[in-house]
């Protein structure tokens, strides 16, 4: 085996489970700090920290690779999609099983050392993300399935620390569902001509000319869940500040989606990113305010 072809292997599997690509993990691991940090009060134990943070980004991987053996068919008719390891054949769909397979065993390997309602909620989770990929063959707006597969370190969190799954919970699990439903959408309105080509189902699909005003809307059913919890919570300014930036991003997003260009769309949905992580840090914020 040659220096060269050892490269391209490695290569191959990095881009697999996005490693060039990290956005999505973060897109799952902010929501699951703010239930962390508010689970916590302020002050989660920091091996709790290290377990959901490594968690998330080995569960992000494993559910690339298995996205893309769900969807080995379909990719090398998208532009966007087809030059992926799998859809290229510089990998073969066992391969991406076996990969999916080995990252997942190694984040359940974490998950126990956490209690045992929170191990318990982990196969639930697993269940919920390993079906996702699949949903968008008949359910016409799969991005709500996947705002519960991406959000489900949310009730782990809460397991994990508090041992229960109070109000709080079930609301930031729906204020992910909205996150979720607008980046997603966002997303997939970059696809929308392909995947309408080849039958995919997504909600930019099924919105039609109401994909801008669903992704705003979604973004202010979001603001507006979170503000509850704020006030639920009897949280700080910071909080509240972090959740004015965020509309002031979610604004910008408006700006470069209204057009309905795919790089104004690409665009918005990486900058996603940001939203998650305002409003984190209005979270640790308020505790220390």
């Amino acid at each position: 085996m040659d220096a060269a072809f050892l490269r391209r292997r490695i290569d191959a599997y990095e881009r697999l489970i996005r490693l060039d690509k990290p956005e999505g993990a973060l897109l799952l691991l902010w929501p699951t700090l703010w239930a962390v940090w508010l689970a916590g009060r302020g002050r989660p134990p920091a091996e709790v920290v290290i377990i959901f943070v490594v968690g998330v980004f080995l569960m992000r991987s494993a559910g690339c690779a298995l996205n893309d053996f769900a969807d080995r068919r379909f990719d090398p008719m998208v532009e966007r999609t087809r030059s992926r390891p799998l859809a290229a054949g510089e990998i073969g769909p066992g391969e991406a099983l076996a990969v999916a397979a080995v990252l997942t065993a190694v984040a359940f390997g974490f998950a126990l050392f956490l209690n045992r309602f929170a191990i318990l909620l982990s196969f639930v989770a697993l269940a919920v993300a390993a079906s996702y990929p699949y949903t968008k063959r008949w359910f016409a707006l799969p991005q709500l399935h996947l705002g519960v597969a991406f959000g489900f370190g949310i009730p782990m969190a809460y397991a994990a620390l508090r041992g229960g799954l109070p109000w709080e919970c079930w609301a930031l699990l729906a204020a992910n569902v909205c996150y979720s439903f607008a980046y997603d959408t966002e997303y997939a309105m970059v696809d929308r001509d392909d995947d309408r080509r080849i039958g995919i189902r997504t909600s930019a699909i099924t919105l039609g000319r109401w994909d801008v005003a669903g992704v705003m809307t979604a973004y202010a059913g979001m603001l507006a869940i979170l503000s509850g919890v704020g006030i639920g919570l009897r949280l700080g300014w910071p909080f509240f500040a972090g959740l004015t930036v965020a509309a002031a991003l979610m604004l910008y997003h408006y700006r470069l989606i209204r057009d309905r260009t795919r790089e104004g769309c690409f665009r918005a949905f990486r900058h996603n990113n940001w939203v998650g992580a305002v409003i984190f840090a209005g979270v640790v914020g308020s505790f220390h305010a």
